[in-house]
């Protein structure tokens, strides 16, 4: 079997050792539709730049460690959620020749960098401060305790809008999964914050340094998983052996596959798989049953589970098939 045509599918003429892949149809414009990920990151940015300015001036009136703490976190929010949102827009770039299977890891690039500033910047900056505190609690004086109370609890209603927002939000990219981890902890933080200002006036001045490390380490916690499920994305991150189950049953199914090799797949992107097997057919039949079968098989793989990229090898089985006839 020398070679196949070209079939409906749109797939490129190939020798038996060649392959033959697809993509997403694109409309032609270099950049997908905005997604509701860039949309939820621009609103989650303006609140955060109204949350930052009312836990400034909230710990500047009132002297807790466990504000500050918070508007150190948030401070950081505004650079990494800066910096996720032009990577996610950069990332709607469809594939060109540069770039053959698009722009998605540019999300988890964003994602690994900002998981670097977590621990890099924020956490230490709050150990660092926070610690001496635990050791002479007495020297602050508080002040406007319940404007910090306030400005607590209006910062979680705040971030609980985009919160929700993403929640209820079906398809999620990687820069939005990272947003979300952070509102949830940033709720946490919050939490802890508005108990140390509760404790403070009734006796317990060792409450403030003591939220302002937990929210560190909330934020150290979240920055370790966050660069490792991006450092795995990058690497090239199979998307489960129920995918590759799933494909293989799927690529078997058709009739005039004989044998099934070499299946495999990686995340391209948030929601995009570059697939790709080894299939086996009678080496003995015409060009256009080969290119039948091949298209066919990549019809059923797209329609069951959807990967972004098929890219399919067609080899001539080592024996022939009763029955089968002659080129």
């Amino acid at each position: 079997m020398s070679s196949l045509i070209r079939g409906q599918n749109g797939c490129s003429k190939l020798s038996h050792n060649e392959s033959c892949r697809d993509g997403p149809v694109t409309s032609g414009s270099r950049f997908v539709p905005e997604s509701s990920d860039i949309r939820t990151l621009r609103l989650t940015l303006a609140l955060y730049a109204v949350i930052l300015v009312a836990k400034m001036a909230a710990y500047l009136a009132s002297g807790v460690m466990a504000v500050f703490a918070e508007a150190l976190h948030t401070l950081s929010d505004i650079f990494i959620t800066t910096f996720l949102l032009i990577a996610a827009t950069y990332s709607r770039r469809q594939a060109d020749a540069v770039h053959m299977f698009g722009y998605g890891r540019a999300q988890n690039i964003a994602a690994l960098v900002a998981a670097t500033l977590f621990i890099s910047f924020t956490s230490f900056q709050l150990y660092q401060e926070a610690i001496p505190r635990l050791f002479r609690p007495h020297e602050v004086e508080y002040e406007n305790l319940p404007l910090v109370l306030g400005v607590i609890v209006g910062s979680m209603v705040l971030a609980a809008i985009p919160l929700v927002m993403l929640y209820i939000q079906k398809a999620r990219g990687a820069a939005a999964k990272a947003l979300l981890l952070e509102l949830v902890n940033d709720q946490l933080g919050l939490a802890a914050a508005l108990l140390a200002t509760i404790l403070i006036p009734l006796g317990y001045p060792l409450a403030d340094p003591i939220a302002a490390i937990v929210v560190a380490t909330i934020i150290a916690a979240n920055a370790i998983i966050l660069f490792r499920d991006s450092a795995s994305f990058l690497l090239g991150k199979s998307p489960g052996p129920e995918f590759l189950a799933e494909m293989e049953r799927t690529a078997r199914s058709v009739p005039g596959v004989v044998n099934l090799r070499g299946v495999r797949a990686e995340y391209v992107g948030p929601d995009t798989v570059h697939a790709g097997m080894q299939i086996e057919v009678a080496p003995n039949i015409t060009v256009e049953e080969g290119a039948r079968i091949t298209a066919e098989v990549r019809r059923r793989v797209h329609e069951r589970i959807h990967p972004g990229y098929c890219y399919i090898e067609i080899d001539p089985a080592h024996e022939p098939l009763p029955g089968t006839s002659a080129t």
